[in-house]
């Protein structure tokens, strides 16, 4: 048989702890294997997939097709632990499970190539019981499958080339795979908002679940004695079951809320509990029942609620609405939360989708500040990748939304973080954006967002000292934020614009492995090196970076008026002619 190349979804499993098993009792040990295998061997048959090879407790298979690949892994995960469960007097056998997307190579009907690698590595890192896929197995069942992956970050793998993101799906009895360490308990009460169910028996509305877990976040957020995490870390824990004070320790907060949502017709019920999370204990519990159109009253029930079970001497008032009017539609609020769940990652064409749908909720309700605010922003990152195409027209129209945001809801701390970001990158304006986040970390002094952004605009200004300081304080307000990668950049940057350029290079290096397809990190992380001498890895960086925004030149970068000092311009781009940036 020649040897021959192909595109294949490989899946690779073997037993946890399988030496220890045997070790114990060797006979009891292969029954289990083998009553296991035969449930494992039917299933991948079942699902069209083709067994490779096999040796001691592994089994490796191919499968044409990434969804019947991760269904059979769902299935099988399913029937072991079902199977274990029946048969509680033998020992407990599970198996870890990796699925990859990747090219390899075929001899003699035996397959090998990264793909295969990949996939080896992916099943060493995932739960006793549970699955890990590589980020191109996520996007290929995504809208396809109803299963939620948790993010497992970007991880060097062995004898693997590049560091590649990866994704879980744990097992029934298992802890986190990859551990994070503890973090200290803040001063003050401390919680932390996690992903509530959707009951609706349609995956259409996951959305509307995760929009209500927003807006409550962001209610509890207003309180100036609460520390709340930030949605986006509490939402790396979709999807997976994890004791309640294993994740307390990770976020480093006290309390816990949970929930769900059942959306049917023009009704809504809203579920939620408090959680010591230190004890596990439940420190209150309640339902709301209501109109549709009520919605945004019964946010503020719940959120009320929870404000007054953790500490009854904060006023429930402290969470008003005053700041925070919904938008006259609920139609244009649903198009809002979609177009913000388009817009990542971020791709030229998620921008553009995410824009489709905001413009359309500006069209239902033209009086919609936080639609406004995001528009300003997606219209701003377009600029600074170079993906407009009628560029006066477009600043034009994001300038617009940017200050008609902020007249229409001038203390909201969301709408007042995305103008500030949105609008420099537009027109070099720090004097008015820097006053805007200023007033959101006032208003919302929780805000991950407003001291990220506030970061980035900062280096603009060239205050590189506060720069640093609001990216640390957003790390640590949402410590696994999927804008982390922002949060080094923007700190990233502010050494390097002091200097400091091994800081600079560690930090633009981890935000660059945390958001490949970002140019900004590489453009950064390629003048730093140069400034360092590491002329070789200078030039890779920016030709990679050269890849992703072709159109950039000296000329170019130095139109965009971004950086207020003019010296530490020049020096940029003094940097930038080392490593190979084109005038």
């Amino acid at each position: 048989m020649t040897d021959a190349r192909r595109l294949a979804a490989i899946f690779a499993a073997d037993v946890a702890g399988y030496a220890r098993l045997m070790d114990v009792d060797e006979v009891t040990t292969l029954r289990a294997l083998t009553a296991r295998r035969v449930v494992m061997d039917g299933l991948i048959a079942h699902h069209r997939g083709r067994i490779v090879n096999t040796a001691g407790d592994s089994v490796l298979a191919e499968f044409t097709s990434v969804v019947d690949a991760v269904r059979c892994a769902i299935e099988v995960q399913d029937a072991i632990a079902a199977t274990n469960e029946g048969e509680a007097a033998e020992p407990a056998m599970q198996f870890r499970i990796g699925v990859n997307l990747g090219d390899v190579l075929v001899k003699d009907g035996n397959l090998f190539g990264e793909g295969v690698n990949v996939a080896a590595r992916l099943e060493a890192l995932a739960d006793p019981g549970g699955i890990c896929v590589s980020q191109a197995v996520r996007d290929g069942v995504r809208n396809k499958l109803e299963i939620a992956f948790a993010d497992g970050g970007v991880r060097a793998l062995k004898n693997v080339a590049e560091p590649i993101r990866v994704w879980r799906r744990a097992g029934p009895t298992s802890a986190a795979p990859l551990p994070r360490p503890a973090l200290a308990l803040p001063d003050k009460p401390s919680l932390a908002v996690l992903p509530f169910q959707n009951l609706s028996g349609d995956p259409e509305q996951e959305y509307f679940a995760d929009g209500m877990v927003e807006d409550i976040t962001t209610a509890l957020s207003r309180v100036r004695g609460f520390f709340v995490i930030a949605r986006n870390s509490a939402f790396t824990y979709k999807g997976r079951s994890i004791d309640m004070k294993q994740i307390g320790r990770e976020l480093g907060v006290r309390y816990l809320v949970e929930g769900s949502v059942r959306r049917s017709g023009d009704r809504v019920r809203i579920t939620g509990q408090l959680i010591d999370a230190e004890s596990g204990t439940h420190l209150w519990a309640d339902r709301y029942d209501g109109a549709l159109a009520d919605v945004f009253e019964l946010q503020d029930r719940v959120a009320s609620s929870i404000a007054g079970a953790i500490e009854p001497s904060l006023q429930r008032a402290e969470i008003a609405r005053a700041d925070r009017k919904p938008p006259e539609s609920l139609i244009a609020y649903d198009y809002l939360l979609k177009a913000i769940g388009r817009s990542l990652p971020r791709s030229r064409e998620n921008f553009d989708a995410a824009l489709q749908l905001g413009r359309r909720a500006i069209e239902l309700d033209q009086r919609y500040a936080l639609a406004l605010s995001y528009i300003a922003v997606w219209i701003g990152l377009r600029r600074a990748s170079d993906w407009m195409v009628d560029e006066a027209v477009e600043t034009a129209e994001g300038l617009r939304a940017a200050h008609r945001a902020v007249e229409l809801e001038p203390n909201d701390p969301s709408v007042l973080a995305n103008a500030g970001f949105g609008l420099p990158m537009l027109n070099a304006d720090t004097d008015t954006a820097i006053p805007w986040l200023d007033r959101a970390i006032a208003v919302n002094p929780n805000s991950s967002m407003a001291f990220g952004f506030g970061a980035v605009v900062r280096n603009f200004a060239g205050d590189y000292l506060m720069a640093a300081d609001h990216a640390a304080r957003a790390m640590r307000l949402s410590p696994f934020d999927p804008l982390t990668f922002l949060f080094n950049y923007a700190l990233g940057v502010s050494h390097l614009l002091r200097r400091k350029l091994p800081d600079a290079i560690r930090f633009l290096q981890r935000s660059n492995l945390e958001s490949r397809e970002v140019p900004n990190p590489l453009f950064f992380l390629a003048i730093a090196l140069a400034h360092s001498g590491r002329f070789d890895e200078a030039r890779s960086a920016m030709a990679r970076m050269l890849e992703l925004r072709p159109k950039t030149t000296v000329s170019w970068y130095r139109r965009r008026g971004l950086y207020r000092v003019v010296d530490d311009l020049e020096f940029v781009l003094e940097g930038a002619r080392m490593a190979g940036l084109p005038e």
